[in-house]
């Protein structure tokens, strides 16, 4: 069982700032020219960077999930994955995240033709009525 740990900004009533967790670092980051910019998604919360733009998981995973649990453990509804680098790593975080927060989280999604990240709300659990016109 998990235990819950509560601060001081929520016995008070003071919501605190969501996190935007960076699932890997933007290729180049290492040579101080990242490839592309993602400060725009700073605006819906602080950054957190999970791994290095070099982590992989093709001969053993158990390291990457393990660090990544690490990392998630005070993921909450509120905060977001910013959805950056290997889809398998970009796959577990999401696993992971939705451990914490009984299949919901949310994730910032780079819309290219305007130009900005959108905020989307997951609920694995949902159980709502299938559009098949989607």
């Amino acid at each position: 069982m998990k235990e819950k740990t509560l601060d001081y900004g929520e016995l008070i009533g003071k919501p605190k700032k969501p996190k935007v967790y960076v699932i890997q670092q933007i290729p180049g980051t290492s040579e101080g020219t990242p490839r592309i910019n993602i400060l725009g998604a700073r605006e819906y919360g602080e950054f957190v960077f999970c791994l290095s733009e070099r982590s992989q998981i093709i001969f053993s995973p158990g390291p990457v999930i393990f660090k990544l649990r690490a990392l998630l453990k005070n993921y909450t509804p509120q905060d977001y994955l910013l959805l950056t680098g290997d889809p398998a790593i970009i796959l577990l975080a999401g696993v992971l995240a939705s451990e914490n927060t009984n299949g919901k989280f949310k994730l910032l999604k780079w819309d290219k033709q305007e130009r900005k990240y959108y905020p989307i709300s997951i609920n694995i659990h949902e159980k709502g009525e299938i559009d098949e016109s989607n």
